[in-house]
C-alpha cells in the first residue's frame, strides 16, 4: 500500500501513519492537546520525537482555519449512478455542520486534476473522489492532502486513504458466468464511452467467456460515445448486422440494455428466446422494463453512506478498522436471460 507522504522532511501524514492516527487528530493535538486523550497523545508525541518532526508555522495557521467543506468530485452529474451516491452523502450531511462542494471531472483527468487542485487549496475537512485511476499528478496532490480522503465506485489494493466500492471485473466476469451457464452460445459486449471502470467490467466478463469456451471478440462491440438508451439501440443493430448468430449481449450500463431491448423488439426478436440481454447496476427501470432486464446490482447509496460515515469517524479521531470497503454486487436475474430449457440445447 503505497504511503500518504510527500519527499523531503517529515510531514504531518508521517507522524498520523506513525502514531496509526489520522492528520486531523496530529494537528489538533499538537494546537490543542487536551482536544485529544491521553492515550492518544502519548502515541503522537513519541512520533513526533522519533520523526524529528517541525510542525510549519503556515500548516498551523492553516490548520486552525480548516473550512467546513467536504469535496465532491465525479465524472458524471447526469448519470443516475452517481446521482445516487451524491443523494446519499446529502443525506448523510444534512443539518450538520459539514457543506459539500460538488465538482464535475466530465471522464477528463486534466479536469479532475484541476479541480483537486482548487479545492484542496481552500482547505476542505476531507475528500471524496469517483475511482481509482487518477492521474500521478492528481493522487500526488490527493496522497499528500492533510485531511480524510476517500475513494468511492471502485475497489484495488492501493488507495490514497480509504475506500469503499465494489469490483468491476468481477461484476463483468460474474455477467459472462451468467449468460453461459443459461445456455447462450455467442455471446456479445456493447459498450460504450469506455472509461476504466467499464474496461474493467469488459475484461471481466471476457474471461468468464474464455473459461467457458464462447468467447469470439468479433463479438465485442464498444465506442468511446457517451452511453444512451438509443446508442444501445443502434449498437444492437450493428452487431446483428455484423454477426446474425448473436444470440446474448451483456451491456456495460443499463442505458444500453434498455436500447438493447427495444432494437429488438423494433427487429421483432424475442427477448430471451431469441436474445438475452444483461445490464449493469439495475437501476429502477430494469425491473419495469417489459420483459423485465436482468442486471448486476451496486449499492449506490450505500457507497455514498459509508464514505460520509468513515470520513465523520476519522475527523472525530477515529482509525477506521478498514481502509477498504468491498460492498459487493448481486446479480439480479429477470425475464431477459429467462431462457425456456429447450432453446439451450
Amino acid at each position: 500500500m503505497r504511503k500518504r507522504k510527500g519527499a523531503g522532511r517529515p510531514t504531518i501524514s508521517d507522524v498520523a501513519e506513525r502514531a496509526g492516527v489520522s492528520t486531523i487528530t496530529v494537528s489538533r493535538a499538537l494546537r490543542d492537546p487536551s482536544k485529544v486523550s491521553d492515550h492518544l497523545r502519548r502515541k503522537i508525541n513519541d512520533a513526533v520525537r522519533k520523526l524529528n518532526y517541525v510542525p510549519h508555522s503556515h500548516a498551523s495557521a492553516l490548520a486552525s482555519t480548516r473550512s467546513n467543506v467536504i469535496g465532491v468530485i465525479v465524472p458524471s452529474l447526469t448519470n443516475n449512478v452517481f446521482a445516487d451516491t451524491l443523494r446519499a452523502i446529502y443525506d448523510e450531511l444534512y443539518q450538520g455542520p459539514f457543506q459539500v462542494q460538488l465538482g464535475n471531472s466530465r471522464y477528463v483527468a486534466k479536469d479532475e486534476e484541476r479541480l483537486v487542485r482548487t479545492f484542496l487549496g481552500q482547505g476542505p475537512s476531507a475528500m471524496i473522489v469517483a475511482g481509482v485511476d487518477q492521474t500521478d499528478a492528481t493522487r500526488e496532490l490527493l496522497e499528500n492532502a492533510e485531511c480524510p480522503v476517500v475513494q468511492v465506485m471502485d475497489i484495488s489494493d492501493d488507495p490514497i486513504d480509504m475506500m469503499v466500492g465494489f469490483s468491476h471485473f468481477e461484476g463483468g466476469r460474474a455477467a459472462g458466468v451468467h449468460l453461459v451457464q443459461k445456455g447462450y452460445k455467442r455471446i456479445g459486449f456493447l459498450g460504450a464511452r469506455m472509461d476504466p471502470r467499464s474496461h474493467r467490467r469488459m475484461e471481466g466478463f471476457k474471461e468468464a467467456l474464455r473459461s467457458g469456451g464462447r468467447y469470439d471478440p468479433d463479438l465485442m462491440m464498444t465506442t468511446t460515445d457517451s452511453s444512451s438508451v438509443s446508442l444501445g439501440g443502434h449498437l444492437i443493430e450493428q452487431l446483428r448486422k455484423r454477426r446474425p448468430d448473436l444470440d446474448a449481449v451483456f451491456c456495460n450500463n443499463d442505458d444500453m440494455a434498455l436500447g438493447a431491448l427495444f432494437g429488438c423488439q423494433k427487429a421483432g426478436i424475442s427477448v430471451p428466446d431469441e436474445m438475452g440481454i444483461i445490464g449493469f447496476n439495475d437501476l429502477e427501470m430494469m425491473a419495469a422494463s417489459y420483459p423485465s432486464l436482468t442486471s448486476i446490482r451496486t449499492d449506490r447509496y450505500q457507497i455514498g453512506k459509508r464514505a460520509v460515515q468513515m470520513i465523520k469517524a476519522v475527523l472525530d479521531g477515529e482509525t477506521p478498522e478498514q481502509k477498504i470497503i468491498d460492498l459487493g454486487f448481486e446479480l439480479q436475474c429477470r425475464e431477459s436471460t429467462m431462457r425456456p430449457k429447450s432453446k439451450t440445447r
